[in-house]
C-alpha cells in the first residue's frame, strides 16, 4: 500500500516535526537526545497535511485525466476551504494565506493572484497526492498546484521533482537511484514550459521568454542536487541535515533536506522522519516529505501499527491512499 503509506507517513512527519519547527539544535538534543524525537505525539498536524488533502480534494474531484481548467478551478475551491478554516496554532504560510486572499476575488485570474516571486516550500510541502495518483498529466497537475500560490519558477519545478521522486519510489525504484533520475528529469525539462498549465504566468517575471522563466527553477533544482549529493557522500546520520542542504524555507531545499533524511535511512522510516525533525529549519516541512517519501517506498508496513489511531485526519488519509492504492 504505497499511497497508502505515503500519505500516513507525511502526517506522521508532520506530526512529529511540528513541535520543533524554530527550535535549535542545541534545544531539539536537550529535549529529545541526539537521535531526535521517536513519537507523534498527540498525532495533531500543522496547515502541511491539511494543504496535501486540499490538494488531494481537488484531484479527486475532476477525476481522469486531470485537465488544467477544471483542476484550477477544483484547486482554488480547496485552497480557499483550507483558508477560511484553518486555525493559527496550524502555523500556515503567509505566502498560502496571501495567496488565497486574492484568490477569493473571483473576478482575478490566478496568474494575477499568485506571488510571482515566492519559492516557498509551501509549495511543494503538499504535491505528494501528484505523486501517488496514476494520471498522464500529473507533472503539468504538480506544477500548477504551486503556480496557485508560489510563482516563483523554482517553486514550479521542485514541486515536480518532489511528485517524482514520490512516484518512482512507488513504483518501486532503489532509494540511492533516485537523485540520479531526478537530475536526468531536470535537464530534461530544464526549457519545458507547460503553458496549457501555467497560462501566461511568465509574464509576470522579467524574464524575456517562457523558457527563459522556467529554465531559472530548474537551475535552481540542479544546484540543490549538488548539494544533497555532497551531503550524501559525507554520510553523516548524526549532522543537522540543514546544514549541506539548506534550511527548507525554499521549495528546492525542501525538496533535497527531506530527500536526504530519508536516504540517510533508506530502511527505516521512523528514523528518517526523526531526522526531519531533528533539524534547524523547516522541520515540520522537512519531516512530512521524508514520511511520503519512506512511505511510498515501504508502504503502510513501514509505521507503528497504533500510530493511525492517533493521528489528525487518519479517515481522510485511509480514504484517499484506499482509492490511489488501487
Amino acid at each position: 500500500m504505497p499511497a497508502t503509506g505515503a500519505l500516513f507517513g507525511l502526517a506522521y512527519g508532520d506530526a512529529m516535526g511540528a513541535p520543533t519547527e524554530f527550535w535549535s539544535m542545541e534545544r531539539i538534543e536537550r529535549e529529545y537526545g541526539p537521535a531526535g524525537p521517536t513519537d507523534i505525539g498527540t498525532g495533531r498536524v500543522t496547515d502541511d497535511t491539511q494543504m496535501t488533502l486540499a490538494v488531494a480534494d481537488a484531484v479527486t474531484a475532476v477525476g481522469r485525466p486531470l485537465r488544467p481548467e477544471p483542476f484550477t478551478g477544483a484547486l482554488r475551491a480547496a485552497f480557499l476551504a483550507w483558508a477560511r478554516h484553518v486555525e493559527p496554532f496550524r502555523a500556515p504560510g503567509s505566502t498560502c494565506l496571501r495567496a488565497c486572499a486574492n484568490l477569493s476575488h473571483p473576478e482575478v485570474a490566478w496568474p494575477d493572484a499568485t506571488l510571482i516571486g515566492s519559492k516557498g516550500c509551501g509549495a511543494n510541502m503538499r504535491v505528494a497526492p501528484l505523486g501517488l495518483v496514476d494520471d498522464p498529466q500529473w507533472a503539468g497537475a504538480a506544477q500548477l498546484q504551486a503556480a496557485l500560490t508560489h510563482g516563483h519558477p523554482t517553486g514550479l519545478a521542485a514541486s515536480e521533482l518532489t511528485a517524482y521522486a514520490i512516484r518512482l519510489l512507488r513504483d518501486g525504484a532503489a532509494p540511492a537511484d533516485v537523485p540520479g533520475a531526478l537530475r536526468q528529469r531536470a535537464h530534461e525539462q530544464r526549457t519545458v514550459y507547460r503553458e496549457d498549465w501555467l497560462a501566461d504566468l511568465w509574464r509576470r517575471s522579467d524574464a524575456a521568454t517562457p523558457e527563459e522563466f522556467i529554465a531559472r527553477g530548474w537551475d535552481e533544482c540542479l544546484a540543490v542536487l549538488d548539494r544533497l549529493d555532497a551531503a550524501l557522500r559525507a554520510g553523516d546520520r548524526r549532522a543537522d541535515p540543514c546544514a549541506v542542504t539548506g534550511e527548507a524555507w525554499v521549495a528546492e531545499e525542501a525538496l533535497a533536506t527531506s530527500l536526504l533524511c530519508f536516504l540517510l535511512f533508506p530502511d527505516d522510516p521512523v528514523a528518517a522522519i526523526g531526522r526531519g525533525a531533528a533539524s534547524s529549519g523547516d522541520s515540520d516541512s522537512i519531516a512530512c516529505l521524508a514520511g511520503a517519501y519512506a512511505g511510498a517506498a515501504h508502504g503502510m508496513a513501514a509505521w507503528p501499527g497504533e500510530w493511525a489511531g492517533r493521528v489528525e485526519y487518519a479517515d481522510e488519509l485511509r480514504r484517499y491512499g484506499a482509492a490511489w492504492d488501487g
